[in-house]
This record gives structure tokens, C-alpha cells and sequence, in this order.
């Protein structure tokens, strides 16, 4: 094979799917990127990796409650190379983080990174040598959903804005076509409602 071919093959597979295939830009390479970025926003197939109290709020995610089969996300996937979307719901341990970060190689590009709860952004209230302090040391984290465990809403709302950003065409990559973490953290939707007052005892 001719090493200009090599080169140009070389160049075409390191950029993520489709885009490989747009040649130049112009209206009806427009119109295609377009009706992909629909494509990806309207099926994001999750990959859930649930270790602890998240991964029931995970579940509940997706009953018929709160339905997340609205947003085209209702697909989990336990099979890697049929999912781009990995949400990281609990806390993980050294041990485990291995076997967390193969299934993320074995995910199939562009895909995406959700870290639900304090555990798996922060290492929570486990502060200790056996518990990865944030998965966004070892994997590249898109988006932050807080609490603990976040309700279902707040995850929905990570889910939206990673459609948001594919809708909008907006998935930054570096000079090597390899895409960059977008590290969005989001504001919680609740806040806890007010104690009830005090009650004194023996007040008339």
C-alpha cells in the first residue's frame, strides 16, 4: 500500500464516525451533520456502571415514572461496544477501576461520560485508600450530576445537556481529533424545604 494512502487512512480513522465521511463543508454536508447530531441526541444507548445507592436512582431513572425513554436514553446497554453514553452511579474502588476503565475503551466513538453522585465525582464521605477520590482522574467526565444520591430529575438534566451540546454540534476535540472532556457541573434543581419549628414543652 502507498504510504500517501496510509497517511490519509490514518487521517480518516482517527476522526470519531461519520465525520470521516463529510468531505468539505457546504449545504448539503451541513444538512448531513445536522440529521447525525439528531441521530446521536434522540439515541444515547447508556452503559450503566452502578455500585452503590445511585444505582437504584439509576433505576427508578428509568421506570414509567420519570420515563426516560422521552429523551431516547431508555437502552441500557451491558454490552460496551453497543453503548455511548457510561454513567458512573456510586462509588469506585481501586479495585474495581481496572475493570471500569477497559469497558470504557471497549465503548464505541464519540461517547460520553456521566459521574452521578458525590461518590463517584468526589469519593464522598469515603475518604479512604480503597475508594477512587473522583472518577475524573482516570476517565474523562462530561458531566457532574450532584447529590447524594441525586434524584432522578438531576440526572435527566446531565442526560439533556450532553443532547444539548450534540444538537448544537458543539463536541470540542483537540489537534489530534481526539475529544476533549466537556466537565460540565450542574446546579441542583431542590433545595431541602425548612425544619418545622421548635416546640417547647410546658409553653401555654
Amino acid at each position: 500500500m502507498d504510504i500517501k494512502v496510509k497517511r490519509v487512512l490514518r487521517r480518516e480513522f482517527q476522526a470519531m464516525g461519520l465525520e470521516a465521511a463529510i468531505p468539505v463543508d457546504g449545504y448539503l454536508t451541513t444538512q448531513l451533520s445536522r440529521v447525525i447530531n439528531w441521530a446521536r441526541r434522540s439515541a444515547l444507548w447508556p452503559m450503566p456502571f452502578a455500585t452503590a445507592c445511585c444505582g437504584i436512582e439509576l433505576m427508578a431513572t428509568a421506570s414509567s415514572r420519570y420515563d426516560l425513554a422521552r429523551f431516547g436514553a431508555e437502552v441500557f446497554r451491558f454490552s460496551p461496544r453497543q453503548a455511548d453514553l457510561m454513567i458512573v452511579a456510586g462509588r469506585v474502588s481501586v479495585k474495581m477501576l481496572p475493570v471500569l476503565q477497559h469497558i470504557y475503551q471497549q465503548m464505541c466513538e464519540p461517547k460520553w461520560v456521566i459521574s452521578m453522585g458525590a461518590c463517584a465525582s468526589t469519593g464522598g464521605v469515603f475518604d479512604t485508600y480503597a475508594v477512587v477520590q473522583g472518577v475524573d482522574q482516570f476517565l474523562p467526565v462530561d458531566v457532574y450530576v450532584p447529590g447524594c444520591p441525586p434524584r432522578p430529575e438531576m440526572l435527566m438534566e446531565g442526560v439533556m445537556a450532553i443532547q444539548r451540546l450534540i444538537d448544537d454540534d458543539n463536541i470540542p476535540t483537540d489537534g489530534g481529533g481526539k475529544r476533549v472532556p466537556l466537565s460540565l457541573a450542574l446546579e441542583p434543581t431542590h433545595y431541602p424545604s425548612p425544619q418545622p419549628q421548635d416546640v417547647s414543652i410546658g409553653a401555654t
